[in-house]
């Protein structure tokens, strides 16, 4: 049996909704190999972040050289990373071990509205990871952070979406989750070229989770040799169907049903 092995580069959810345990999940249910580093365990729940204990960069690193000096990975994505030592230390491994294709959801705040990301390590991810990205996966409220402009419109996501690609010399997925009136994502390459992917805004809170599921499941599908655009379009439906499912958990924001393929929701409610 062959698995192709993807990484996750990211924080634990101790509720299971989100980072790597979202990762992993998803890796799994696309018939991938996940494997992790994590850079922070986190108490937190549907209703918001409690606390965060980041790992020290030099374990960070440990954690990255030890997976990958055995199991090299045929993709990497990275999610929440905390401080800058972190940061700078994930990008010189990286360097070093020449992995490709990454993946990076830049993520600095959680659904719930807590900050994941310290003050002042923006500018290192910015500058240290972006540039390593085959795709960097920004929503609508990290565009508007990183751009210092507000994003309202499909017009103004395809004017900020290029700046982007363009400032860092990546392909950029902007999420339209936040939008008003649709889930419509627009993927914007290094050159400039377009392609949206609609969505439409399903009627539930529970969405926890979705940005590191999305990302992972883009990472999934470059590893297993799919092009940039057919992973994006297979990952937005597996997350879709994921938010579709109707899974309903805690007391706030709730977790998807990253395992909807082989769960039968009508015979039990959950």
């Amino acid at each position: 049996m062959k698995l192709h092995p993807v990484l996750t580069i990211a924080g634990s959810d101790s509720s299971g909704g989100a980072g790597i345990q979202a990762d992993l999940k998803t890796m799994t249910m696309l018939g991938c190999f996940g494997m992790s580093v994590i850079t922070a365990l986190t108490a937190q729940n549907t209703v918001g972040v409690m606390g965060i204990h980041p790992v020290p960069a030099e374990f960070v690193r440990a954690q990255l050289t030890a997976v990958c000096e055995d199991i090299r990975p045929d993709a990497v994505k990275i999610g929440m990373v905390y401080d800058v030592p972190q940061i700078e230390t994930i990008a010189k491994t990286l360097r070093e071990l020449e992995l490709s294709p990454v993946v990076v959801d830049p993520v600095m705040v959680s659904t719930s509205g807590d900050p994941l990301l310290r003050e002042k390590a923006q500018t290192a991810l910015e500058m240290d990871l972006f540039p390593l990205a085959a795709l960097v996966t920004p929503n609508l409220p990290e565009a508007q952070v990183l751009l210092d402009r507000t994003i309202t419109s499909h017009t103004e996501m395809e004017s900020a979406a290029k700046t982007l690609a363009a400032r860092y010399q990546t392909a950029v997925l902007l999420k339209g989750g936040h939008s008003a009136g649709d889930c419509n994502d627009l993927l914007v390459m290094p050159s400039g070229a377009c392609t949206w992917f609609p969505g439409k805004k399903l009627d539930t809170h529970n969405t926890h989770g979705t940005g590191c599921t999305l990302s992972s499941a883009i990472a999934s599908c470059l590893a297993k040799g799919e092009s940039l655009e057919k992973s994006v379009e297979h990952a937005k439906t597996y997350v879709t169907n994921a938010i579709g499912a109707g899974l309903v958990l805690g007391k706030g924001c709730g977790p998807i049903a990253h395992n909807y393929r082989i769960i039968d929701t009508t015979s039990e409610e959950v």
